[in-house]
């Protein structure tokens, strides 16, 4: 028991902002059960979907938004922005695979890594301005605040389903904390973390009766993530720590904007 509570109290160290504090014994516990991913997820998105109705209740849609992206980073750091930046530096650059992998692990900044990293924050603010601005056709007694609660929840869950998905299914390129994420991920760990993010997500939106819209969200939060291993397959030879960051950051805009998929225009004409 003491082993699996040090595992859980190193997941919040490792995987957001919180100061539990965090050693490499606690490290060691917590990549041993990496399925915790999604127990992160799940406290991550009940405390920024009640900060998003916080924000909701006395601010326009548009600062509302913006200070929702501002929680997130708040609670979960920018280094998986960074996987993203650190990802598209990679993309971008020409010539072979020895240079693309340069890239991708050069400290330095390029206009590709700024790029991906600016289209990211983009998506992620339009699709929370889709979510809080629509009109939806909503059961009796449902708020839009409750839909972007939700939304959230569903959304930092599938995005922490999104970094298994790569370290389960993906090939490491290199040493590091990425090729040990990814060599402890087996697929018993991953389906249990799978069956426990599609209970959440589901059960979420079961409470204003619509369970599928949360299942869709976090199946959706998946492919992102097989998408992104195709391409880093493609590009690197396989995958490292900036990768599965990078995931998590798709994987929570994906899955926001399922929700609004979902929301809008109904189940069956997706």
């Amino acid at each position: 028991m003491n082993d699996f509570l040090l595992a859980l109290r190193s997941s919040f160290g490792f995987l957001s902002t919180i100061p539990v504090g965090i050693t490499m014994e606690g490290l060691d516990e917590f990549f041993k059960r990496t399925y915790l991913h999604i127990v992160v997820g799940i406290v991550l998105g009940l405390l920024i979907g009640a900060a998003a109705v916080i924000l909701h209740s006395f601010l326009s849609p548009q600062l509302t938004a913006v200070f929702i992206i501002v929680f997130v980073y708040y609670m979960t750091g920018l280094n998986h922005l960074d996987g993203i930046a650190d990802m598209g530096d990679g993309l971008t650059a020409h010539g072979s695979r020895e240079k693309k992998l340069k890239a991708l692990k050069d400290m330095s900044l390029g206009i590709g890594g700024v790029s991906y990293a600016a289209l990211t924050l983009l998506a992620f603010y339009a699709a929370l301005i889709s979510l809080l601005t629509s009109e939806f056709t909503l059961p009796e007694g449902v708020s839009i605040a409750t839909v972007i609660f939700l939304a959230l929840f569903v959304a930092e869950v599938g995005a922490m389903q999104s970094m298994l998905t790569i370290a389960a299914f993906g090939k490491s390129i290199h040493e590091g904390l990425g090729s040990i994420l990814v060599k402890n991920t087996t697929l018993p760990k991953y389906l249990l973390g799978f069956a426990m993010g599609v209970v959440a997500c589901t059960l979420a939106f079961w409470y204003i009766g619509l369970p599928l819209v949360g299942a869709l969200a976090f199946v959706a939060a998946i492919v992102s993530a097989l998408v992104v291993i195709n391409i880093s397959n493609r590009h690197f030879g396989g995958v490292n720590g900036d990768i599965i960051g990078a995931s998590n950051e798709t994987g929570r805009v994906i899955a926001l904007v399922a929700v609004f998929l979902a929301l809008k225009y109904g189940l069956g004409g997706i």
